[in-house]
């Protein structure tokens, strides 16, 4: 079975985070292996409080996980500081991982900050160059970009300035527009991809981002071409999207169980 590990926060409500990874994941066939950065108190409604854990503590876990298991891909999510940027991508480079999907966590659905303004330097300077792929949406592309996005060219030349930033791919996804809708754009360093797929109008739509990106390293962990991977985990979570779990008070979690992925006959 082949192995992949995503490096972020824990969700107390499990809609986000790490247990949304695992969840996407194991719906794939993948062995899911996790490396806690920061424990949240939250659920569909708000995130309340945050505790990032030391670096020490980081640096053990990563330790422990590459010392023991055979890493496919890893994906990386909430990463809280600076210091823990670091950690990670001394780790990234020390491991030799190669399939490293970098969803650039700057902000909640709820406004909550998941990383400092402070650690972005580290996340564009240190980790961002290592990255397979970089998944922002329209508001994280914004802010890597320094560009406003009000349109599909918009999206465009974000990705290319992101792009800049020394990584391989980068794919801004639609989710929020409000032009194009459902449609990611993806810029390779020479050529832009569009990944269109329906829109579903739906609230239950937490933890969408993470799970988008968990199906992609889940598909590339599978040996997957990565614009292959991208098509997979779109349909994926278009099918979870239909299939509403419905709990919470809020913003519901993205249902990621007993979604079949896409399968190309």
């Amino acid at each position: 079975m082949k192995q992949a590990l995503t490096i972020a926060g824990s969700d107390s409500g499990s809609g986000a985070g790490l247990q949304a990874d695992l969840k996407t994941f194991h719906a794939h066939g993948v062995y899911g292996l996790s490396v806690v950065t920061a424990v949240t108190a939250q659920n569909t409604v708000e995130i309340s409080t945050s505790e990032e854990l030391s670096a020490d503590v980081v640096s053990a876990q990563l330790v422990s996980v590459f010392g023991d298991f055979t890493v496919a891909a890893v994906k990386t999510g909430m990463l809280a500081s600076g210091v823990i940027v670091d950690v990670v991508a001394s780790a990234i480079v020390e491991y030799g991982v190669d399939r490293l999907v970098v969803d650039p966590v700057l902000l909640s659905k709820s406004g909550y900050t998941m990383l400092g303004d402070d650690a972005r330097g580290a996340l564009v300077e240190k980790l961002l160059p290592l990255a397979h792929l970089v998944t922002p949406n329209l508001h994280e592309a914004e802010q890597l970009s320094g560009i406003e996005i009000r349109g599909t060219e918009d999206v465009k030349v974000a990705a290319e300035r992101i792009h800049g930033f020394g990584c391989r791919n980068v794919l801004i996804k639609g989710g929020h527009a409000e032009f194009d809708r459902a449609t990611d754009i993806m810029f390779d360093g020479k050529t832009v991809h569009e990944f269109r797929g329906e829109f579903i109008d739906t609230r239950h739509t937490h933890g969408i981002g993470c799970t988008f990106s968990a199906a992609i390293t889940a598909r590339l962990a599978l040996g997957e071409p990565l614009i292959e991977a991208i098509d997979h985990a779109k349909r994926f979570v278009t099918k979870a999207l239909k299939s509403p779990l419905e709990i919470g008070r809020g913003q519901g979690p993205v249902n990621s169980l007993n979604i079949q992925p896409p399968r190309d006959d």
